[in-house]
């Protein structure tokens, strides 16, 4: 599994100020699970994203099924909850100022870079090996209810999410909303 945004910190964040360590060291898994404990879910997490209605004909829609699906199936393997976050996450990014609007164009929006793709696994030749599994049925089961205006409450207007076991250098300029087992997701800050 990968996740969104995959920047690592490459200096340690407060917790570890004075450590014997390096200053310039990437964290270890323990250290970025360590780290990301410490930051608190926003005390206003947000009401949950307002039903998604697919407007588009069936090519369309089997298109995006499918882009919604490779993209669980990637970022949260065979996790039912998971899956549906991540879901959700690209739909709320559909609808966000800033990234594309379309379900595929959110997936695969910069692909064609070496760096700077949206999710990791349309970069880094994770799609060359392309998982055979039971969890692609489960996958396109919940991106067509997505489609169907299902919405996956937890995550509310979440636009970015990573693995707890790692720490990406976008992480304090958003706040974090929901944790979904090993997944930590962030809508945009909101104005006082």
């Amino acid at each position: 599994m990968v996740a969104v945004g995959c920047g690592l910190l490459t200096r340690l964040p407060a917790p570890f100020a004075g450590s014997a360590s390096p200053p310039h060291r990437p964290l270890t898994m323990a250290e970025a699970r360590v780290s990301n404990a410490a930051v608190p879910i926003v005390a206003d997490a947000g009401a949950p994203a307002k039903p998604f209605r697919f407007r588009g004909g069936v090519a369309s829609r089997e298109q995006a099924t499918e882009c919604l699906a490779t993209a669980a199936l990637y970022e949260a393997g065979g996790d039912r909850e998971g899956q549906r976050a991540v879901i959700q996450v690209i739909l709320n990014r559909v609808r966000a100022r800033g990234f594309p609007k379309t379900v595929c164009g959110v997936v695969y929006q910069g692909s064609g870079r070496i760096t700077g793709c949206q999710f990791s696994f349309t970069c880094d030749g994770s799609l060359t090996r392309r998982p055979e599994h039971d969890g692609w049925t489960q996958a396109r089961r919940a991106a067509r209810r997505a489609l169907d205006g299902h919405v996956y409450a937890p995550v509310g207007i979440a636009t970015h999410y990573h693995t707890d076991w790692m720490v990406p250098y976008w992480r304090p300029s958003l706040d974090k909303v929901a944790q979904v087992k090993s997944h930590i997701f962030y809508r945009r800050r909101t104005r006082s």
